[in-house]
């Protein structure tokens, strides 16, 4: 029998709706088994730490356990990947960082969209840098960095973690934006001794990594990438105060596989937010050098959506090419 076309619409769409209930179900129950955070970069570093903070109390909240699993590799692309290719169910989430951001240009040929393939779950905090100096370097302040640069160009060594990474792409933007002809020294392993013996006089630091040699005054800070001044060093001046506009900053925050039920990410983005406003936290996210801050989804997506858009004209302006 030949059904009219009316009632075959009617029913397709009743099937539809029903297919649906299952899903919708499992939204409402959320969590039921343990809740994993990939951290496409290697055990230790900050992000890393960050997500091992925040995961115990978000278990608490969730009401399953919350485990944190390092996945390393191609630029942080295999965790990102791994994510991508992952049940959109709320199980399998993304530490992100910046660096995906920037990755979104530097390698043109992933197999996946940052953009298009990871939700935007919750931002946990951006992630600054401090233009910092050997205290020989003749310069006091970002203006008089600025004249002597000027003055020398092409003679000022900056170490940076290597090409394409995020102190290395906030060292190309202030490049961009002040003219200035430095000279970046990737370095594979850490450049620190380099630069506190003098041998490469400048570097954009950590701000973790680099407190506690700005207070003993072996470095010489000169200016944080950070739009504001930092909680951890407000005596030392935002560059953009001294280059309108200038903001270099990394970041975190949460993601998902796309597709993943607004319920879900509705709830994560309300608990994680929960997490990071803690009172407790904030000390211990702040030592980590990470400025907490809280977004809705939508206002995350389009924070990344503004740095993948902003670091490609880096990347571009400046010729980077993955290594």
């Amino acid at each position: 029998m030949k059904l009219p076309r009316r009632k075959f619409l009617q029913l397709a769409a009743g099937a539809a709706a029903l297919s649906d209930v299952p899903r919708a179900a499992a939204a409402l129950d959320y969590p039921t088994r343990p809740v994993e955070i990939i951290v496409d970069l290697p055990a230790g570093l900050a992000p890393d730490v960050a997500a091992r903070l925040i995961a115990p109390p978000l278990s608490a909240r969730l009401g399953q356990s919350v485990v944190v699993e390092n996945r390393p590799g191609a630029g942080g692309n295999i965790g990102a990947e791994d994510v991508v290719r992952a049940e959109p169910d709320g199980y399998t989430l993304l530490l992100e960082i910046s660096g995906n951001a920037v990755n979104a240009t530097l390698y043109p040929h992933l197999s996946f969209d940052f953009l298009r393939d990871i939700a935007p779950v919750a931002f946990i905090g951006a992630t600054p840098f401090v233009l910092a100096v050997n205290p020989s370097f003749p310069a006091k302040s970002v203006p008089e960095f600025i004249a002597y640069a000027k003055a020398n160009p092409g003679k000022i060594n900056v170490a940076t973690a290597g090409v394409g990474t995020a102190p290395h792409l906030a060292c190309e933007l202030f490049k961009m934006m002040t003219g200035l002809n430095l000279v970046q020294v990737p370095y594979r392993s850490n450049y620190m001794p380099d630069v506190l013996g003098g041998q490469v006089p400048v570097a954009f630091v950590a701000v973790a990594a680099a407190v506690g040699y700005l207070k003993s005054g072996k470095l010489r800070g000169l200016g944080v990438t950070s739009a504001a001044p930092m909680s951890a060093l407000p005596d030392i001046p935002p560059i953009g105060q001294f280059v309108p506009g200038y903001e270099g900053s990394g970041w975190l925050g949460v993601g998902a596989p796309k597709n993943t039920p607004a319920e879900i990410i509705d709830k994560l983005n309300k608990q994680i937010n929960a997490v990071i406003a803690d009172p407790a936290m904030k000390p211990r996210l702040l030592a980590l050098g990470v400025e907490p801050d809280l977004m809705t989804p939508a206002q995350f997506g389009k924070h990344c959506a503004d740095a993948t858009e902003k670091w490609a004209k880096v990347i571009k302006f400046a010729n980077i090419k993955a290594e």
